[in-house]
Parts: C-alpha cells; structure tokens; sequence
C-alpha cells in the first residue's frame, strides 16, 4: 500500500491584520485559488474554516461557496470544523468554547449540506477538557500538534534544549531539533504516521512543524536574512523522501501541510511572525503554484492523498495515554497559549468578557434556560461575547499588535452582547433585577476600556 499524504489548509478570515475590506480579496485569491487547484487536478484534500469564515465566503463570494460545496459534496475536500470565532479555547471558560464548536458545526451543514466530523484547535492551545468539547460537541477526531505532544517527554525537551515562556511568539524555527531526534525512534514517530485515540473515544491526528515549517518556507519563497537561497523543491523532495520511509516502517500516513490556507495566495501573516515587519497579506500568486508543486512531490514520492477521514476508515487508532500529558497552557509552533492570555489586550478586555458571561450565566438561570442550549436574545449574547473573545483582537506582543480594527470587532462585540443580555431581561420581565446584572454599568465599562484600547498607537500606523 502507497502511504496516505493529508494537506489541509485552514482558512480564519478574523486573521490579525486582516481588514474586513480585504476579506473578499482573501477569499478570492486564497481560498478560491485553491479550490480551482483541486478541482483542475483533481486532487484531494481536507478544509478547515471557522463558521464565521464560512459565512462570510458564502455572503462575499457565493461564488466560490459553490465551488467549495461542491467539492465538498463530491469528497475532493474533507470539511473540518473550528469554533465559530477564531477563539483560544485553552484561554476560555468551557461553555464558551463548546458553545462555538456546535454553532460552527451547524455553518458548515447548512452551506455545504455536510456536518464536518473532523476538528481542528485553533493555534492548537492546550486544556486538558480540549478533547472533552470536541467529543461533546459531537466530533470524532481532531487534528493535533504532534510537537507539543512530543515535547511532553522531558527525553526530547532535554535533547532539543527547546522550553516555553508565556512572552515569547514561538520556538518554530527550532523545531526541527524535533525530527533530528526522533528520526530513528520508532515509539516516537509513531504518534506521526498513525492516527491514535484518547481515553474519551475521541480520535487523534497529529501534524508537526518538522514537515510544515519547510513547506511554508517554500511557498515564501522567502530567505531575510535568514537563509542564503529560499528552499528548493529539491530540499522538499527530500524531505518526503524521509518521511516516506519512516511512514512505511512505523505506520500509514504524514500529514505535511496543516497550516494558514492564506499562505496559498498572500503571504499573509509571515513577515510579522518571523520578522516583526509590518507587511500583511501581500499577493503572493507564485505560492499558488508553488502548493501545487509540493502535491505533485508528494505524489512523484508515492503518496496517496487522502483525508483524516480516510486515514481513520483503514486502520484501528492505537491508544493514546501520552496525550494526557501536553502542558497545559501551551500552543502549536513551541509557543504558548498563555502567550495570547499575557498581552496586554487580554489582560484589558479578558475580565470584562468574564463578567458579560457571569451575566448570561445569571440571566439565564434566572429564566430557566439551559446556558448550554440558549435560545433567544441569550443565545445572541452568547455569539456576541465569543466574537468578543476571537484570539486575533489580542496578538501579538509588543513590539507588535493586533489591528486596530481586530481590536474594534472586540469591542463592538462586547456593546452588542450587553444589547442582548438586556433585552433578554427585559423580555423576561426581569429589568428591575439590577442586582442580578446592570446593563447600565456594564455599559460604561465597556465604554471605560474602549477609551484606553482605542487610544493606542497600532502595529500598522507606522
């Protein structure tokens, strides 16, 4: 049998530093794009989305909606489903979290008549309860980080020197210190090349930066200072060339390519993440052909392309005790989660979203409905405060920032979800309850952040 080769390209149109201008320009030179590929080569492959950058494709480009459910429709693309916002789910209460999960869910089916069974962790932020919600949520498997995986042995964190810090992007240029030491290390790359299951049921796939990183290089087409030469398609011939063989000796598949799908048009968010420079979604059209050179190096290696779903349908998962012991708090890339958690973005608007989820909470008990199947005025709250909470309102670091407009989105989120939560107790005849929540002096809370947030200077106005 020829090993199984999965890409899956993952699309978030709530991006940092993407302007909501630019997101039909997005969907037409990215996502488009790489449908046209698909379908022209008749090439299989897996999507991921959020539901909000599904519905945002459907409602700018109905045209390359249908492209994407046909293909979806006719198995040339597997869908996999995020939480509805682009969100931190390691950085969330659960509920908020599980809440996104079924909304996106339900996105998806009704735009491409499929519900996705796959997920996919947005920058692969780690909580133990991660595997809990997707499971609850009614996913079978998830796409993990096989790098953050492999850096709970404290052998391969020792050998690669590698260590975290809830100030630092990410240690993604390192990471092939990862592969140097596992290479010959069968009860390693195992996690790599077969699909495996946690103690809750749900299955596991897992993709590594030791593959992606050089693939994303490529498609840069980029050296700053860093390389002398961009890397060569001989180097990314090689490098399937390695895996093949550990795939054949230790189990059935690779999955070399689960990163941005905006990299596959643009070079979207590169140039600030390897180099704190302020270029953001620049067109990049040679990257189109240069992701169709990496499939066809796959295929001229003998791979199959296949889907997670594919990969699941031909073997049994092995079980997967390791998982239990991915550092709570970390991310995909070597970084961090709490990194998200630490910017002083999070640090202003995190407590005010906390507090207009207490007051659903409340609100909700008070009415007798269930807080994880709201209906009405709270389940608008609900969706409010999870776009409020969207990760891209809160990166990066200094010396860079998000967009002042990621940050706008937030904000206007937050207004929108005290709308609601008030009219909701009003409906429910309950507005004199001040003492259970006060629309009135959330507002100027709101209002009081608003002020300090959107009196900064921002990355992009330089």
């Amino acid at each position: 049998m020829k090993p199984k080769v999965i890409f899956m390209p993952h699309a978030n149109i709530q991006y940092s530093q993407l302007p909501p201008e630019k997101r039909l320009w997005v969907i037409e030179n990215c996502y488009e794009k790489l449908f046209d590929l698909v379908e022209n080569q008749n090439y299989t492959i897996a999507f991921e989305a959020s539901g909000i950058t599904i519905e945002e494709i459907a409602k700018k480009s109905p045209r390359c909606m249908t492209k994407l459910k046909r293909l979806v429709q006719d198995g040339k693309v597997e869908p996999v489903a995020s939480p509805y916002n682009h969100i931190m789910l390691a950085n969330i209460p659960r509920e908020v979290g599980l809440h996104a999960l079924k909304h996106s869910r339900d996105v998806w089916e009704r735009y491409t008549g499929v519900c996705p069974v796959i997920g996919w962790n947005p920058e692969c932020g780690w909580v133990d309860y991660i595997l809990d919600i997707y499971h609850q949520a009614g996913f079978e498997a998830l796409v993990m980080d096989a790098d953050s995986l492999l850096l709970s042995f404290p052998e391969i964190r020792e050998a690669t020197g590698l260590h975290y810090d809830v100030q630092g992007h990410s240690n993604k240029n390192q990471l092939f210190k990862i592969e140097e030491y596992i290479q010959d290390k069968p009860e390693f790359l195992k996690y790599i090349t077969n699909p495996s299951v946690a103690s809750n049921g749900l299955k596991l796939i897992f993709r590594s930066d030791c593959m992606a990183n050089l693939l994303l290089w490529y498609l840069m087409g980029a050296t700053e200072g860093v390389r002398k030469t961009p890397v060569s398609l001989n180097e990314v011939h090689e490098m399937f060339g390695r895996w093949k063989e550990r795939a054949a000796q230790t189990g059935s598949f690779i999955m070399p390519y689960a990163e941005d799908a905006e990299y596959i048009g643009s070079s979207a968010y590169f140039y600030v993440k390897q180099f704190n420079e302020a270029r953001f979604f620049e067109p990049e059209p040679d990257s189109i052909v240069r992701f169709q050179e990496i499939v066809e190096a796959a295929l001229n290696a003998g791979y199959e392309l296949a889907t997670p779903g594919d990969v699941l349908k031909q073997g049994q998962a092995f079980p997967n005790e390791a998982v239990e012991n991915i550092e709570n708090g970390v991310a995909w890339h070597g970084g961090t989660a709490k990194a998200w958690a630490n910017t002083e973005y999070s640090r202003i608007m995190d407590p005010v979203c906390l507090s207009l989820l207490n007051g659903i909470l409340d609100v909700s008990k008070h009415l007798g409905q269930d807080p994880w199947a709201l209906t009405g005025e709270l389940e608008q709250a609900m969706e409010s405060l999870t776009n409020a909470w969207v990760s891209d309102s809160r990166w990066p670091p200094k010396p860079t920032s998000p967009g002042r407009f990621n940050v706008r989105e937030s904000l206007d989120s937050m207004y929108r979800a005290n709308r609601f939560l008030r009219e909701a107790m009003i409906k429910g005849n309950i507005e004199k309850r001040k003492g259970l929540y006060s629309p009135d002096l959330m507002d100027t809370e709101i209002q009081l952040i608003d002020q300090t947030l959107m009196g900064k200077h921002y990355f992009e106005e330089n």
